[in-house]
């Protein structure tokens, strides 16, 4: 199937780095979730992923498909005519953007609605660390919190969790008593250690998380999780989706749509599963597309097709620092969509038409039912 023509929403991305930032940024940083700088300057370039994307980058720009012939290339180009190439290659209709990926180092979601329609993604830990460095009592930080969320700005089309990151899926009810005392903890060993502010305390986290959730109910606004492949600063054990069962079962949370993100690679079955069971729960494969190689990415899409509705997975590529992600994500998500519908076809799973509209919604239709009552408030 050639998919090339539907107009793509892409459901969860970040921001592109800005000008200066990005010269100090090396290429291949955004080949790979490592950061070592072995990793980063050596091994990531030895990857498939790195190695096919080259020549894809080389046949778009028509250049040579080595990282210097490239480099100059961008440079000659300039970061807006490259976004723009980029951006109208992957025929994006429109980006949602988590704007809390190192926030001091991104342009602005302002500088991206040049090229398409743009919405934001907000980031809770992000906004919950903002709030812990201004205030010092526990009941003043929490009714604050809460006024920023209650109700979401129009411009905000999800609230986005990164809990997997800090300190795990599992998370469990906290009495505001038992988060009151680890506020307080967290505060006195902020000042005594002297350290930048991170949220990284279980408890603080699980609890601000699930008063968002009791705000994402209210409203039916989407919470978008990180789920499964992360950097080193995750625990891929702690990610496995399946931790997610308490808030996925509690009824005060069951009106608020969780989002599993990344396909929860390598946890794909494990989290079909879940949105095969559970109405709230929906799928996108983003950051598995591009990032694995193409018989990587054929499996995780065909993985999360042995179960799920078709209606609860989405498109999105977790794009970030270079404009180069956000077509290599198009290209190969549509692509590898397509052969797997194919092949579905050939196995009488689905009809021509029937793949057809699942294609669609996939890349499409289903984000836009989603987030639909938040696009039109916007």
């Amino acid at each position: 199937m050639n998919l090339s023509e539907i107009p793509l929403i892409e459901q969860h991305a970040h921001n592109i780095l800005k000008s200066e930032v990005a010269a100090n940024y090396p290429f291949a940083a955004a080949f790979t979730e490592g950061y070592d700088p072995e990793i980063v300057n050596y091994h990531a370039k030895h990857t498939l992923f790195y190695r096919r994307s080259l020549r894809e980058i080389a046949t778009l720009l028509n250049c040579e498909p080595e990282e210097t012939a490239i480099l100059a290339h961008r440079q000659n180009l300039g970061l807006e005519n490259l976004t723009r190439i980029y951006f109208e290659a992957a025929n994006l209709e429109a980006i949602y953007l988590d704007d809390g990926l190192t926030p001091e180092n991104i342009l602005p979601i302002s500088w991206h609605q040049q090229f398409t329609t743009v919405k934001r993604i907000l980031r809770l830990e992000l906004l919950a660390e903002k709030l812990l460095s201004q205030i010092d009592e526990f009941h003043t930080f929490v009714n604050a919190f809460i006024k920023e969320i209650d109700p979401p700005s129009p411009d905000i089309v999800a609230f986005k969790s990164i809990a997997c990151y800090r300190s795990g899926l599992d998370v469990r009810p906290v009495a505001p008593a038992v988060a009151a005392v680890h506020f307080y903890d967290f505060k006195k060993l902020q000042k005594k250690n002297d350290l930048p502010l991170r949220l990284n305390d279980k408890q603080l986290i699980d609890f601000i998380l699930q008063q968002s959730l009791i705000v994402a109910a209210k409203y039916k606004i989407p919470v978008q999780l990180h789920t499964g492949l992360g950097d080193p600063d995750l625990d891929l054990r702690l990610a496995n989706p399946l931790n997610l069962r308490y808030l996925i079962e509690c009824p005060q949370y069951k009106n608020a749509p969780l989002v599993l993100l990344h396909a929860s690679y390598p946890y794909m079955r494990e989290a079909g599963y879940l949105a095969s069971m559970y109405p709230q729960v929906y799928l996108d494969f983003g950051l598995a597309v591009p990032f694995l190689s193409v018989a990587g990415m054929r499996n995780t899409i065909r993985q999360l097709l042995e179960l799920i509705p078709t209606t609860k997975l989405m498109y999105s590529s977790d794009a970030h620092s270079i404009p180069e992600l956000y077509y290599l994500g198009a290209k190969w998500g549509r692509q590898l969509l397509g052969e797997v519908l194919d092949q579905a076809i050939k196995d009488t799973d689905i009809t021509v038409k029937e793949a057809e509209e699942i294609a669609l919604g996939i890349l499409r239709e289903n984000a836009l039912s989603l987030y639909g009552l938040r696009l039109k408030d916007g």
